[in-house]
């Protein structure tokens, strides 16, 4: 059974320092087994500048088993996968604790961001670009971060407009964008299965 009163103290303590941590956690609804995180991403890496966002699944063993998560934010990295966002991260398979939280996870998230693992990737392609050609590495990895994970004013118009322009009202739109902050690919599963 959920542990939901740890939940609740750990969702508290998301609230102390989300600025200065970076990461960030909010539920939908009443539901404490489905949530959605945000990494900031770290400074110095191609990741900077990005908001992601990461789906969270509490299992109900949780704390004693790992919360399911994974990248909504599409992201270019050798641990992430590239086409469905799963992520090779041994805190969330077998070295879980549960002595770890919610908040140390999505942190753990973001320092695999500052310093990928190649050799035990979740995406051999981005791995051996990692390992073989750097360069073209960063450049994908900005790219795709300036792509997906930068919420510029500009960019959401632009999201909005898109949606708008496949039959959906501007005021659904808008709330669906909001609701996935900024996700436009979430936001058009959320418009098309509701």
């Amino acid at each position: 059974m959920l542990d939901a009163s740890r939940v609740q103290k750990e969702l508290v303590e998301f609230e102390r320092d989300k600025s200065l941590s970076g990461v960030s956690i909010q539920i939908y609804g009443d539901d404490l087994t489905r949530m959605r995180g945000t990494i900031s991403g770290p400074v110095g890496t191609p990741y900077e500048g990005g908001i992601f966002t990461v789906d969270i699944q509490l299992p109900s063993a949780y704390p004693f088993e790992p919360p399911k998560m994974q990248f909504i934010t599409k992201v270019w990295h050798p641990n992430v996968s590239s086409q469905n966002g799963a992520i090779c991260l041994d805190i969330l398979k077998d070295q879980w604790s549960p002595a770890l939280t919610l908040k140390t996870a999505l942190l753990s998230l973001q320092a695999l961001l500052s310093m990928p693992a190649p050799d035990d990737p979740q995406d051999a392609v981005v791995a051996q670009q990692y390992l073989r050609d750097y360069q073209t590495f960063l450049g994908t990895a900005r790219y795709w971060t300036e792509t997906f994970a930068k919420r510029g004013s500009l960019g959401i118009q632009e999201k909005l407009a898109k949606l708008v322009e496949m039959g959906f009202s501007e005021d659904i739109a808008r709330n669906a964008l909001d609701s996935c902050c900024g996700d436009e690919n979430a936001a058009l599963e959320k418009l098309c299965s509701g």
